[in-house]
């Protein structure tokens, strides 16, 4: 993991349901287990189907924060 607390950026702002889900599935795949994918996002429904998503793929959702309207998600690749 990088200083930064991830290892790659999933910019999905201005994308709905359920764009930002298959956009972190791609990203993920193309990761090694453990590493983490940090995502920001838009979408009002974005906090339960990451949450819903992560519980479903064996991914650890590892903090889902909200400022400004923008959702900051990190999630550990299982």
């Amino acid at each position: 993991m990088s200083a930064t607390g991830f290892d790659v950026e999933l910019d999905v702002r201005k994308l709905a349901c359920p764009l930002p889900i298959l956009r972190a599935k791609k990203s993920l795949a193309a990761m090694s287990a453990g590493q983490v994918l940090q995502v920001v996002a838009t979408d009002r429904g974005s906090p339960g189907d990451f949450m819903d998503f992560c519980s479903k793929t064996g991914n650890e959702l590892l903090s889902s924060t909200e400022q400004n309207g923008e959702f900051v998600f990190l999630i550990r690749r299982g």
